[in-house]
């Protein structure tokens, strides 16, 4: 084979950008799976001359059972398989094959965890103890505090808070536009305790901004103390702090403040389907591990209030 494996990849992962707008990040894990797939598949085949035609039910078995002897988890290999399936439809839309081999075996069955989340007595002490931090006015504090309200008032991805602009923000209407997985857009309401924190750092950051001068970034919404964009590993150092202050050792990252966000409405009789476009999940399946949590709390409700339970 002279290279097509590379060639073929590097076609797919432009039609991704090009003609899907598939984010970077996501790109970037296809590669990583299909690089992966490739090594694999030369010294199975057991030749340097192979096509993507040869590939078969039996292959793709045994490329699962390669992937969970390197200890990969079930929704590690799912993801792997899923990188392939896709590839191999472009291949077919292509006429470069003519099955989808990936398409032969099903995704190992993954339990679904329910998340790490806050109880409302842990919001109040979260947001009570890092307010009265950003009192003391000191830039760092009030634009976490901000991003605390933001995250939870809104239930935003890490990836979503970060990449937000000022020309997002409206706080006269009380809501913010989003761009979420897929670059899909969404408005989301933004709470009057958030809006009172962003006015807070927008005040803090104008200041910010001016004392920096032409190098600040005058377009992001959260800012580094050298004017930047607030890179993914600033939001979470800023965010898990706080968090580990409620609830030491649980893990709690700034994806529980979502997992809150969602747990809280739905145990307030929120409409799931509601809480989904909220959420920017594209099925209501996704939506639906956080239903789990929200019985079990009715199940406790019912048994400490029910007269024969």
């Amino acid at each position: 084979m002279t290279e097509p494996a590379p060639a073929f990849i590097a076609h797919f992962l432009t039609h991704l950008e090009k003609e899907r707008d598939v984010s970077p990040n996501t790109r970037t894990a296809y590669r990583r799976d299909l690089e992966e797939f490739c090594a694999f598949l030369g010294p199975y085949l057991g030749a340097d001359d192979w096509d993507w035609g040869q590939v078969d039910r039996l292959a793709m078995r045994s490329f699962l059972a390669h992937l969970t002897r390197k200890g990969l988890g079930k929704r590690s290999i799912g993801r792997t398989l899923s990188a392939v399936r896709t590839f191999y439809a472009f291949l077919h839309r292509n006429d470069q094959v003519d099955t989808n081999p990936a398409r032969t075996v099903g995704s190992p069955k993954t339990e679904k965890h329910l998340p790490g989340h806050l109880d409302r007595a842990q919001v109040e002490t979260l947001f009570q103890a890092a307010a009265t931090r950003a009192g003391e006015g000191k830039y760092t504090d009030v634009r976490n505090l901000a991003m605390l309200e933001l995250f939870y008032s809104a239930g935003l991805r890490l990836s979503e808070l970060r990449g937000i602009n000022r020309a997002d923000l409206d706080l006269l209407a009380g809501q913010v536009k989003v761009r979420g997985k897929g670059r899909k857009e969404r408005i989301v309401p933004v709470g009057d305790h958030a809006q009172r924190a962003l006015r807070e750092y927008e005040r803090v950051r104008d200041a910010l901004v001016k004392k920096i001068g032409m190098g600040a970034d005058r377009t992001a919404c959260f800012l580094s103390q050298r004017g930047t964009r607030l890179s993914a590993k600033g939001v979470q150092n800023a965010i898990v702090g706080w968090l580990a202050q409620v609830d030491e050792g649980a893990g709690l990252s700034t994806h529980s403040l979502r997992h809150t966000f969602a747990t809280h409405l739905l145990d307030a009789g929120a409409d799931l389907r509601a809480v989904q476009e909220l959420l920017g999940h594209a099925s209501i399946s996704t939506t639906q591990i956080y239903t789990h949590t929200s019985v079990e709390r009715l199940k406790q409700v019912y048994q400490r209030s029910h007269p024969r339970a």
